[in-house]
């Protein structure tokens, strides 16, 4: 992962706008945030209506940053304004999608631009309570917000009154066990309820009935980390850095077989090509490449030859795949893709939390499946019967996690179904047989 101190690591192609206080010197700090405009845009938005912030951000196209890419003004529009119950804001920091690392970096280095993201959104829902929800590998992370959660206290930036606005908001962070279903809202409510990570059925969805039965609205950290800039700037400025329906940027996370592999803040519908050969510096080692994951383990795969895209939500939707948490996996012309394929299901196998069948026995039932194929005990119709397992899954679950695991799957069987067959011919790995030969 990129190191953002050292400023040799980032790309001129960067624009920059989440990350533009990265390379300060103490920026996890109130005093740096402060210095560097920070919580201006909360003095601002309590000189507006609650709906006028809420319109500011629908016109922005932001979306959300957690890979479902709805709307996120729309999506705060949908609490309703009258209601004798309690309001909640929630913030998804439950980052568990393989190939995805950007909101740690955002919570890391700068906790504050997420805090009066999330006080801005409570203004405008007219609610008085938060919560950062934080994966339990990233415990370290509590510390860093709560340091930060502190010393907005202090300044007056949470708590009663804020800013003399007759506004109270009141913010705490909450951490899970390590779990990837609790990454889904429902799921993710559920836990931080005290209960099992399990999903909810929807509807109801979260913005009339959430946390505790109440009006909730759960945002990625990324989304809303933009939220401030969009206040500052107005919506249409944060629109016009991406592409239509698209707006703001994007952070980008590079890694496998790729010579530069890091974060990159981007704008929305940067060219997937570009970002590989100019920002990622190409495929490793002057190998090609063989296909490239455009958004975290659970979004379906492109070929070398479905590169020219732009990477914005309705672009990769229409050749068929999706921008999910913007993590871009770059496999070179030596991989297996059966033994990928392999490892993608044995990982959604293990996080499955078990409540639905499909996704339950049909995870299971790859990995099993991919494990005994790759390992030389593949049978003609193995291919076969993975696809049909796979539709079995998908839209069958009450969550996205068998979507998450049958849509790779069934890309890698349509697109190189070759390798299965050649694995069947020779009665092994040809690419493990090429590395010993080699060696």
């Amino acid at each position: 992962m990129a190191d953002y101190r050292n400023p040799m690591l980032g790309s001129p192609l960067e624009v920059k706008v989440l990350t533009r206080r990265f390379d300060l010197a103490n920026s996890a700090s109130i005093a740096v945030y402060v210095a560097h405009e920070g919580y201006q845009a909360l003095k601002k938005a309590f000189g507006m209506k609650p709906d006028e912030v809420i319109n500011e951000v629908k016109k922005s196209n932001l979306r959300g940053r957690g890979g479902a890419g709805f709307n996120a003004g729309m999506k705060w529009s949908f609490v309703p304004g009258q209601t004798t119950k309690p309001k909640y804001v929630v913030s998804n920091a439950d980052e568990s999608e393989p190939g995805t690392c950007k909101d740690r970096v955002l919570m890391e280095y700068d906790p504050h631009q997420l805090i009066e993201g999330i006080v801005i959104a409570g203004y405008a829902i007219q609610s008085h309570q938060g919560y950062i929800y934080i994966r339990g590998e990233y415990r370290y992370l509590m510390d860093i917000l709560d340091r930060a959660i502190e010393e907005a206290y202090a300044q007056g930036y949470l708590g009663k009154n804020i800013l003399g606005s007759g506004f109270d908001f009141d913010l705490a962070t909450h951490t899970g066990a390590g779990a990837y279903e609790c990454g889904e809202e429902t799921a993710l409510l559920n836990s931080l309820e005290g209960l099992r990570g399990y999903p909810r059925v929807k509807p109801p969805f979260p913005a009339l009935i959430g946390l505790y039965g109440c009006p909730t609205i759960i945002n990625n950290v990324e989304t809303l980390s933009n939220v401030p800039h969009i206040i500052s700037h107005g919506g249409d400025w944060y629109a016009k850095l991406g592409t239509p329906n698209n707006g703001g940027t994007r952070l980008f996370c590079l890694s496998g077989h790729i010579e530069r592999p890091g974060i990159y803040e981007l704008p929305m519908g940067f060219p997937l090509r570009q970002m590989i050969e100019d920002v990622g510096g190409g495929v490793w080692h002057g190998k090609k490449l063989k296909c490239v994951i455009p958004g975290g383990s659970s979004c379906p795969v492109l070929t070398a030859d479905e590169i020219d895209v732009p990477m914005d939500f309705d672009s990769l939707a229409r050749i068929g795949s999706m921008l999910g948490s913007g993590g871009v996996v770059i496999l070179d012309e030596d991989t297996c893709m059966v033994k990928a394929a392999w490892r993608i299901m044995k990982f959604y196998a293990h996080e499955s939390c078990g409540w639905c069948v499909p996704c339950r026995e049909g995870t299971h039932w790859l990995k099993t499946l991919l494990e005994r194929f790759h390992s030389d005990g593949g049978m003609p119709d193995d291919p076969d019967t993975a696809l049909d397992v796979s539709y079995n899954i998908l839209g069958k679950t009450l969550c996205p996690l068998g979507d998450a695991a049958a849509m790779p799957m069934i890309s890698i069987l349509k697109k190189f179904r070759h390798e299965f067959e050649e694995h069947l011919k020779l009665g092994s790995c040809p690419y493990e047989k090429r590395a010993v030969n080699v060696a």
